[in-house]
């Protein structure tokens, strides 16, 4: 016979709670060994049921010895809920009173997570019961419905992901991804329910979470490569992980500032019952109508437009690594056609920059103008007329306006699809083919004339350097209309337009009224006054003396009165009321002044936008970006991809000469520069290495100042003598040519 030494015997527990594993430490640490704790870890981590009831709030209160019979005891009673479907129901509606509240003790967990990871043994046993307990959680959730069953199966997912170490090397090769493939297996709602959970943490541990997903996402993406074949879109570990990260992307929205009401209710989105060609040719999937609902942000009643500041900047949420890897005309596909059976990555636009996104909405432009392309050509066929691929307009330049209204109000009302057609613009007794130039030239001459200050369509504000709809405008509802169209038509082209509106203009594009917080930016004179009134600490009434009547004035300098409320005169604003007077104010002037203006321009942007992805797929400020460009402005970029004409090279002395100077300038003489050479000073989206610039030399060294044809973004330059010569004179051309001194 021989003996052995005594080894810890690890009681049977059946579940865990704060003091269980206290206990059982204390234990450890006193024999100087782990192996029970590391047992009894590995043995309720690795069983959905056991982990499921550990950590419970109502027994973190209670003491507890580690007597089998008290442990046993405590099983019964958690184990109830697991009973009869009758009283799962009632658990789950007392958990569902309120959407935030879980039986799991959240702060217990962390305390015990504290002291259990500082031991490794405990680590790995972790880990290997995470990779144990999570395919079968998967196949539950898949084939047994077990969260509707018992919401409290939620709760494994809250304490797993309360482990600070899940983004380490040993966790994101198998555990971690198999983890994230079983929680996008949860049903809708208790996705959202996990959300709305999450969304009550403080930033370090929504960021933490938010990390982790991410970390996985590049771990994996860096570690395959993917090509035509083996697609990112098919890689398991990517989804799952994504759809995951998506829970904490609205947990961050929720948990920030967020305004679910305002909303512009004049969504026209009647349906025809009319069968459509695209029908008839079986193709209605890649044209279907409507914009897309997320089933998360359905659930959970809050959108990204609703966001005013999310508590983790939505830039965070980017995955530049997957970026670079997503094939976005096959992803397109799969968001147009395959929905059901293949992942898109734009059903979680988060994750994806502007440039990625701006090629979803390219694919999407350019397979409806070949789709309208296709029907003209089988129209005429029928009809024996010849087709017109090409939303051709031509105008008089002394009568651009009317011209393009007369034109563009004609084919709106007989047939709005050719405005999805591209572009094609043709000046009256001139020559030349139109290859995105004379597009652009027709954008720059439309803008210029409709955004001049002597026409009184629009406000311009000297401080904001932005302009607004003037609420007294004498102008019919037609013009503005087109500007609408204008932009539009400009995205649809991939044109960068010169237009400077606040961000309030491309919210309530979206869908959302202008608020007081709009204000700052749009009328930041009234906003620091309002702010002022709510903030004023004395008495309002007497010191302020304001009433529910206000004035402004119109287009001829004249003041008007108008009331908020039915005899606003005669109710003062006091310290009980001004909320409501600031509220309705900005709703005057945001909203209801300008609401015959806005709703004209909003028809036209939607005539040409209505069908595309764009509402879907980008918010507001990106919206911004796609028709105005990029305020972060790269010349090294520029300059690589600069071609040359007439002579010169990159390796010519004075270009040599000319980017040393381009470099010495200050931001704002760079933006004077691009404005002078492609009629805006904002980058196109992707940066300026995408602007195909060409600088043509303009003859020999003279006085004359070099000029530029904003339409082709290009620059002629004369062969100066000397570099100081150079720069003298593009500095005085770029700073007096203001607006449209250019060719």
């Amino acid at each position: 016979m021989f003996h052995r030494d005594k080894v810890p015997v690890a009681p049977y527990v059946h579940h865990l709670t704060e003091n269980t594993v206290c206990t059982l430490l204390s234990s450890c640490e006193e024999e100087g060994d782990y192996s029970a704790l590391v047992r009894v870890i590995g043995r309720v981590f690795s069983n959905a049921e056991s982990l499921m009831k550990s950590f419970r709030k109502d027994e973190h209160n209670a003491t507890e010895n580690l007597d089998s019979t008290d442990v046993d005891k405590q099983s019964e009673e958690t184990s109830e809920a697991m009973g009869a479907s009758s009283a799962a129901a009632g658990e789950g509606a007392s958990n569902m009173s309120d959407p935030c509240e879980v039986t799991v003790d959240i702060c217990a967990v962390r305390r015990v997570y504290d002291r259990l990871l500082t031991i490794d043994q405990v680590e790995a046993a972790l880990v290997n019961a995470i990779i144990y307990l999570t395919p079968n959680m998967e196949l539950d959730l898949e084939y047994l419905d077990v969260y509707d069953t018992n919401p409290d199966y939620l709760n494994i997912f809250i304490i797993v992901m309360e482990n600070s170490n899940l983004h380490s090397p040993e966790y994101l090769e198998v555990a971690l991804p198999q983890f994230c493939k079983a929680m996008s297996k949860l049903p809708v709602a208790a996705l959202a329910r996990l959300s709305r959970v999450w969304s009550k943490y403080d930033l370090p541990h929504i960021r933490r979470m938010m990390e982790t997903f991410q970390q996985l996402i590049t771990f994996t993406v860096v570690s395959n490569e993917y090509d035509g074949e083996n697609l990112v879109n098919d890689d398991e570990t990517v989804v799952a992980a994504t759809q995951c990260l998506k829970v904490v992307f609205y947990a961050s929205i929720q948990a920030g500032d967020v305004n679910v009401e305002h909303n512009d209710d004049d969504e026209d989105d009647s349906e025809s019952d009319e069968l459509t060609l695209h029908e008839m040719l079986g193709e209605e999937q890649l044209y279907k109508k409507g914009p897309r609902v997320d089933p998360l942000e359905k659930e959970l009643g809050v959108r990204p437009l609703d966001s005013i500041k999310p508590l983790i900047p939505f830039e965070d949420f980017i995955n530049e690594s997957l970026n670079e890897v997503v094939e976005m005309d096959k992803d397109f596909t799969f968001f147009k056609v395959n929905a059901e059976t293949k992942f898109s990555f734009q059903t979680c636009p988060f994750i994806l920059n502007v440039v990625t996104k701006n090629q979803g909405l390219y694919y999407d432009n350019r397979i409806r103008m070949y789709s309208e392309r296709r029907l003209t050509a089988l129209y005429s066929m029928v009809q024996g007329q010849q087709p017109n691929p090409y939303l051709k307009l031509k105008v008089r330049r002394d009568h651009i306006i009317d011209d393009a209204l007369v034109r563009l109000e004609m084919i709106s009302m007989e047939n709005p699809s050719d405005l999805k057609k591209q572009l094609f613009v043709e000046f009256e007794g001139e020559q030349g083919v139109d290859e995105g130039g004379v597009s652009k030239e027709f954008f720059q001459l439309v803008l210029e004339e409709i955004f001049n200050p002597d026409i009184g369509m629009f406000t311009y504000d000297d401080e904001t350097k932005l302009f607004w709809f003037n609420s007294s405008s004498l102008e019919n509802e037609a013009q503005y209309t087109l500007v609408g169209l204008v932009l539009g038509l400009a995205i649809y082209n991939n044109c960068i337009l010169d237009v400077h509106f606040p961000m309030v203009v491309y919210r309530k594009l979206l869908g959302k009224k202008g608020t007081y917080l709009d204000l700052s930016d749009s009328h930041p004179a009234l906003f620091q006054s309002l702010k002022e009134l709510l903030e004023y600490t004395g008495n309002v009434e007497t010191d302020m003396m304001l009433t529910f009547q206000i004035s402004h004035t119109d287009l001829f300098g004249s003041p008007v009165l108008h009331d908020l409320k039915e005899d606003g005169e005669q109710i003062p604003v006091t310290k009980e009321n001004r909320q409501e007077f600031v509220d309705l104010y900005t709703d005057y002037i945001l909203n209801t002044s300008v609401e015959r203006q806005f709703k004209a321009f909003k028809k036209g942007f939607q005539m040409v936008t209505k069908e595309s992805p764009l509402k879907y797929l980008f918010r507001p400020e990106e919206v911004e970006m796609l028709i105005c460009g990029s305020r972060k402005l790269d010349f090294e970029a520029l300059e690589k991809t600069t071609d040359y004409d007439g002579g010169y090279s990159k390796d010519s002395q004075i270009i040599k000469d000319f980017w040393e100077t381009i470099h010495s300038f200050g931001e704002e003489q760079k933006r004077l520069f691009l404005q002078f050479t492609t009629g805006t000073d904002r980058a196109p989206v992707g940066g300026l290495g995408k602007l195909k610039m060409i600088i043509a030399k303009n003859g020999s060294d003279t006085d004359r100042l070099p000029t530029s044809h904003t339409c082709f973004n290009a620059l002629l330059l004369p062969e100066y003598s000397s570099k100081e010569k150079l720069k003298e004179r593009l500095l005085k051309a770029i700073t007096y040519a203001k607006g449209f001194g250019m060719l």
